[in-house]
């Protein structure tokens, strides 16, 4: 269809649009976060079965909410939070919870109790940087998160880190945070002037700049490109070097090469899935870059806005396009995903009790 007439018809639709997501989201203000005990809720990762918005939002009911102290938490007890993007990641984390009680806010189930002797909240943020940035400032606002500790798996873009190794960056940035360069001549691109310098080199026509961020005291945006590590918990993470990681999973599928954990260096995250050898190419040599994710930056970015200490356990379930066939992750995932818990139940069996 044109697209003068797909203009000329947008007018009426997107004010009809705009009413039905103004009706939502005050309907949604409404709502009021739900509680259960013992097991946790039910995760299916299914999308909801056509029902009108409205009747999804259930009516306020102060008696059967759970309490809100006057700072709107949910919880005060001081906990750290183990985050990660979706259900495989998280199951093996889940099974070990003592005293788990859980609490649904936005459709996100926080699950509460003791991992390793540690008072812990744990979530799934959802993939990718928006749900990742998002869910992670909701997790700060309704629970006292003393420190955020992300376990998941990652593409491996460093060609000296295998399949099943768990990396621990130094530091995390992103990628796709850039400019799109006009194209001045056949394979030249150009970015506007008004952009200032930039600190990496381009891939085409991408450019990647920092992003700004402000803090509390710094009301001001600060341009930031890499957002780092608690160096407490990175040292922590140093010391656990021998915790036994996985090489085959339960149904004998197994990595080549045994898995080794892997502290320091860099890692990036981006809102792309990334199985491309040439750009796995740019992303170590540019970024110096260990592995490349979907989440870990957004995190690591709220984390700073918010003054929350940060670190992330990242295992590869590929290698970002840089294999010899196809990408590897439907293959190794669960390999990773239990390699970086086993890191993560690690480091809180020798993080202090008294944070």
């Amino acid at each position: 269809m044109p697209f003068d007439v797909l203009k000329s018809g947008f007018a009426p639709w997107g004010r009809m649009l705009a009413a039905g997501v103004l009706a939502g989201a005050l309907a949604a203000c409404g709502s009021a976060p739900v509680r259960t005990s013992g097991a946790a809720v039910p995760d299916t990762g299914l999308a909801p079965v056509a029902a009108p918005a409205l009747a999804a939002v259930p009516a306020p009911a102060a008696a059967a909410s759970p309490a809100v102290s006057a700072s709107g938490r949910l919880d005060d007890t001081p906990r750290i939070a183990v985050m990660s993007a979706f259900a495989p990641e998280l199951a093996l984390l889940r099974q070990r919870v003592k005293n788990a009680r859980t609490y649904q806010v936005n459709g996100v189930v926080f699950t509460t109790g003791e991992l390793e002797s540690q008072p812990v909240v744990l979530l799934l943020s959802g993939i990718s940087m928006v749900n990742a940035a998002m869910n992670t400032q909701l997790l700060f606002d309704r629970f006292q998160v003393t420190r955020l500790v992300f376990s998941g798996i990652a593409g491996g873009v460093n060609p000296d880190l295998h399949l099943g190794d768990v990396s621990v960056p130094q530091r995390w940035g992103q990628y796709l945070e850039v400019v799109m360069m006009r194209e001045t001549a056949p394979g030249r691109f150009q970015a506007p002037a008004s952009k200032g310098q930039f600190q990496f080199a381009p891939y085409g026509m991408m450019q990647p700049r920092a992003v700004r961020v402000r803090r509390p005291g710094q009301p001001d945006f600060q341009e930031k490109f890499w957002f780092e590590a608690d160096p407490a918990m990175l040292a922590v993470a140093r010391r656990i070097q021998g915790v036994p990681l996985k090489s085959c999973d339960a149904a004998g599928q197994c990595v080549s090469r045994t898995p080794r954990l892997v502290v320091g260096g860099n890692g990036v995250s981006g809102q792309a899935f990334v199985d491309n050898a040439a750009y796995r190419r740019y992303a170590h040599e540019v970024f110096q870059a260990n592995v490349l994710d979907m989440e870990s930056a957004a995190c690591a970015m709220v984390a700073y806005s918010n003054q929350v200490p940060f670190i992330a356990f990242r295992s590869l379930s590929d290698l970002a396009g840089g294999g010899a066939g196809e990408n590897e992750m439907q293959v190794f995932m669960q390999i990773a995903a239990d390699n970086a818990a086993h890191v993560l139940l690690a480091f809180l069996r020798a993080w202090p009790s008294q944070d």
